[in-house]
């Protein structure tokens, strides 16, 4: 299982166990990631790090100084 982090603005969004959809997003050298509909925002990843999957499942939701954090969970290694 792939782990992956998602900054997200604010809570009440979303809840552990949530199954979402990603999309992707091009920059001219890397990828970034959107879960649902524009809930949270991963950062960038470059092509080797790419994401294959298309849903992930919400593990975990958690405040830090910065903000709140989503991690979610896909199915590939």
């Amino acid at each position: 299982m792939r782990r992956m982090e998602f900054k997200m603005e604010r809570t009440g969004l979303l809840k552990e166990g949530d199954v979402l959809p990603v999309t992707e997003g091009k920059l001219p050298t890397s990828y970034y990631y959107t879960l649902g509909k524009a809930y949270a925002m991963s950062a960038n990843y470059s092509f080797s790090q790419r994401l294959k999957s298309t849903e992930g499942k919400v593990v975990s939701i958690h405040e830090t100084e910065k903000g709140f954090f989503v991690t979610v969970e896909f199915d590939e290694d």
